[in-house]
């Protein structure tokens, strides 16, 4: 976007990295947050949604002389909720002037009526005012030479110019902060916290964290209590690089020049499960303004996301007859199975051209037999299992490990974007499954292996919280490390990825192991205390409950 003058008040639309420009009023930041050190930015407040950001002024362009050209390439709900907040906006400050401006004349008449009346009599009959008709009259006199309503008038005006230029004190807001205030849209109700959001648009960073919506987070720009730093949304750029293996990676690379921006394809894209990660997914798919269908074997989890935008499809086998592309996301081989060959299933709505995109985490087995049969149908097949949490896919920040059909992996180029940071294209399918399983093998073992540390500080006499301090001044310092660790802490267990899960995975991956003899004795040992975990009713739990194996 290129540079314009703008000043405090003004509408814009601010864009943010990767992400469609948004509405929003340029305001005073909140005195604790600082300005980032670069390129001239504002910081501004987006209608529909509690959420500001600092926006380089470069990336920002007048409200109104853009209007029309936005409306035509942002078709989403949510967006046009945010339109709708800007003209709501728009009425009430008009609504306010003209008030303001009938109350100013009234006080002029008012102003003028009194200083006739106050004048001295000393002009005898000629110095009287006369009444006639409703309307006041002025007679000629003395008292007319001085304290007239137009010296008053001018009086007025020269105070109030003096007043408007008049510097105000640094730091402080304007006297009419308060008209500042956007309306929030009645169905958006806060901001999600990611794991780098010190200082929130919603919840602010004193609300807890249970409280917020998994939705609109990618707007968030962070500001910690550690000098200012500007996060800014991840594009993507290309490279390709040939593997030992002979498999072809295509790495989306990590950048932070805001110029990256999503064009939604124009294909119909079906969505079928909507647990903790497929959840995410379609809320960000919607959001960079995908056409999107979904279906759940609970229907009540299709709700939000159709006041979203989303349309419904009765059965998966509909959904795949009605898209163009249709992704998957279930929890194990028999549920992804199931979806596809049972009654009303993904098979019987594919024919030629129809594209099948499977995300569950399955063994090769299961992805190979599902490729052949859609394959046979005259369909497309990409497997591209995804490595993350509930976090992670709530704010677009997936790994994505696809292989398959070529073709379709670059077709699915947009809505992997929409997902994720970085997706990977590993050739033949069964590679990502592969892949995948031994990804989440040494995430499995490395929560064993925290949970069996903390235990042992404890019984031996020492701080665990000095123990995660410790580590997180080391080599092992992650954002995975310490969320598990304060998980564990705090004896919050709320499922950020299921153990029940993990633990399927670890067993998965044991089972490959098997298949071509290599030893996996890291991977048992930890599926052992996974499955002594499930055994205390903690399969439901986050992954960090393993913990709990240990001190019963």
């Amino acid at each position: 976007m290129a540079a314009v003058s703008l000043r405090l008040g003004d509408l814009v639309w601010g864009k943010l990295g990767r992400y469609p420009p948004w509405p929003g009023k340029i305001v005073n930041p909140p005195k604790d947050l600082k300005k980032p050190r670069g390129k001239k930015c504002f910081f501004v407040k987006f209608f529909g949604t509690e959420d500001h950001a600092w926006i380089k002024v470069e990336q920002l362009k007048p409200y109104h002389a853009h209007k029309e050209e936005m409306i035509k390439i942002n078709k989403g709900k949510r967006f046009q909720q945010a339109v709708d907040a800007v003209e709501e906006f728009l009425r009430r400050a008009k609504g306010k002037d003209q008030t303001s401006s009938h109350t100013s004349a009234d006080d002029k008449n008012r102003r003028n009526s009194s200083e006739e009346r106050s004048r001295p009599n000393s002009g005898g009959e000629n110095g009287k005012l006369s009444l006639s008709e409703g309307k006041v009259k002025k007679s000629t006199g003395e008292g007319k030479k001085r304290g007239t309503p137009g010296s008053a008038e001018r009086g007025s005006k020269c105070l109030k110019r003096a007043q408007e230029q008049s510097p105000r004190k640094r730091g402080r807001p304007p006297k009419d902060e308060k008209d500042l205030t956007i309306p929030e849209s009645s169905t958006v109700k806060g901001m999600m916290a990611g794991p780098m959001a010190a200082f929130k648009w919603q919840p602010t960073a004193s609300e807890p964290v249970k409280d917020a919506d998994p939705h609109f987070h990618h707007f968030l720009l962070s500001q910690t209590e550690k000098p200012a730093v500007c996060y800014q949304a991840i594009t993507k750029k290309l490279k390709i690089c040939e593997e030992e293996t002979g498999s072809t990676s295509i790495q989306a690379a990590d950048s932070t020049a805001v110029n990256g921006s999503i064009t939604p394809t124009d294909k119909k894209i079906g969505f079928l499960g909507l647990g903790l990660m497929g959840s995410g997914i379609v809320s960000n798919l919607l959001k960079m303004g995908h056409t999107v269908t979904v279906w759940n074997r609970t229907a009540e989890k299709c709700d939000l996301f159709i006041q979203e935008g989303a349309r419904l499809g009765r059965t998966p086998a509909e959904v795949v007859s009605t898209c163009d592309i249709t992704f998957a996301c279930v929890s194990d081989p028999k549920a992804a199975k199931d979806l596809v060959l049972g009654p009303s299933g993904v098979l019987q709505g594919i024919r030629p051209g129809k594209c099948y995109v499977d995300m569950s985490t399955v063994d090769a087995d299961t992805v190979t037999e599902l490729a052949q049969v859609i394959v046979s149908r005259g369909g497309r097949f990409l497997e591209a299992p995804v490595s993350g949490n509930q976090q992670l896919s709530n704010d677009g920040m997936l790994v994505i490990l696809a292989a398959g059909d070529r073709g379709l992996y670059e077709d699915c180029s947009s809505c992997f974007q929409a997902m994720g940071k970085t997706s990977f294209f590993l050739g033949e399918v069964g590679n990502a499954a592969k892949m995948m399983l031994i990804v989440n093998m040494v995430q499995g073992s490395f929560m064993a292996t925290i949970a069996e540390g903390l235990t042992l500080a404890q019984v031996t006499g020492q701080s665990q919280q000095t123990l995660l301090d410790i580590l997180n001044q080391g080599q092992l310092a992650s954002i995975f490390l310490d969320q598990k660790c304060q998980n564990i802490l705090q004896g919050n267990f709320k499922p950020d990825f299921y153990l029940k899960y993990i633990q399927k995975d670890l067993r998965l991956a044991i089972a490959l192991g098997d298949a071509v003899n290599h030893p996996t004795p890291m991977a048992a040992a930890a599926n052992e205390v996974y499955k002594r975990a499930k055994a205390l009713d903690q399969s439901d739990n986050d992954m960090s409950a393993v913990y709990r194996a240990y001190i019963h």
